[in-house]
């Protein structure tokens, strides 16, 4: 199955769990509900929930029972995209062709969406129908991706080197926590809700690290090459905001160098998954050749 038929293949189940996980915008605090169903029924690729999917799939496990997972990962994207987005943060006003959270409404309750997002993620995780110590780990793994040693580390090491002049290896640290960690937990929670084995688990990790970077190094190139009306986010914006990038420490062709090096490790790091791992080689691939 090609990655844009899994994509739309699975679109659909996701778009209704996450409705389904969400508050009616009726239900009061109707603003709170509202922002949030903004912030998460917007659109977006819903990359990482399907990479829930894929590879629970891979692994010999059901969608059902890693439906859960995916919700909670996307909760948690969603979540962050809010806050990164807020006044205090990088300050965008677009988000996915539309106006971000705090202009939609306003920045206090885009604040407490963000807020009821990320624990909203947890509820829904903890629902997963396998074995207490299975739910138990993905709690753990979401948990790591999204704070200090995730997420949240990396925007405050991204908003640390905001102006400066860091080395590739300290952008790499930043990025593997802001952009990579909750990819690779993507990973990491399909396979535990498949029950897959310590190995593939282990080597779904180094694929997650690798396709994770680079959807960064492939953000970076379409932040200088990319149009705002397939991002869905101003062209330039964070060379705008004097923003280290791939690019502007390897130059577009240094950066697509890095890329391809990055696609070959996500492809030797498959080797170690037991299971059709075809599905998630075409997912590197999307990642990497994107245009939006």
């Amino acid at each position: 199955m090609s990655p844009d038929s899994f994509l739309s293949d699975t679109r659909e189940r996701l778009e209704s769990a996450l409705e389904t996980s969400l508050p009616a915008a009726d239900r009061e605090p109707r603003r709170l509900h509202k922002a949030m169903r903004h912030a998460v029924l917007g659109g977006g690729k819903r990359l990482r929930p399907a990479l829930v999917l894929a590879t629970s799939q891979c692994c010999g496990g059901s969608t059902d029972t890693a439906m859960p997972a995916a919700v909670a990962v996307e909760l948690i994207h969603a979540y962050s995209l809010v806050h990164d987005d807020l006044p205090a943060m990088d300050n965008d006003e677009l988000r996915r062709g539309r106006p971000t959270c705090h202009i939609a409404f306003d920045e206090a309750t885009a604040i407490l969406a963000g807020d009821a997002l990320q624990t909203l993620a947890f509820e829904g995780l903890g629902t997963t129908q396998a074995a207490p110590g299975q739910v138990l780990e993905m709690m753990r793994v979401l948990a790591e991706a999204s704070g200090h040693q995730g997420m949240a580390g990396g925007q405050a090491l991204d908003l640390d080197a905001t102006g400066g002049h860091p080395s590739i290896e300290a952008l790499e640290t930043m990025h593997r926590r802001k952009t990579g960690a909750l990819i690779e937990a993507s990973l990491v929670l399909g396979a535990l809700a498949a029950g897959a084995s310590e190995t593939s688990i282990g080597a779904l990790r180094q694929f997650g690290r690798a396709i994770g970077l680079a959807f960064q190094v492939q953000d970076d190139i379409l932040d200088v090459e990319g149009s705002a009306e397939k991002t869905g986010k101003p062209q330039g914006s964070d060379s705008n905001q004097n923003k280290a990038t791939y690019t502007s420490l390897l130059g577009i062709e240094g950066a697509r160098q890095r890329l391809e090096s990055l696609s070959e490790s996500a492809n030797e790091a498959l080797e170690g998954v037991t299971g059709n791992t075809e599905l998630l080689r075409a997912l590197a691939r999307f990642i990497v050749q994107r245009d939006h």
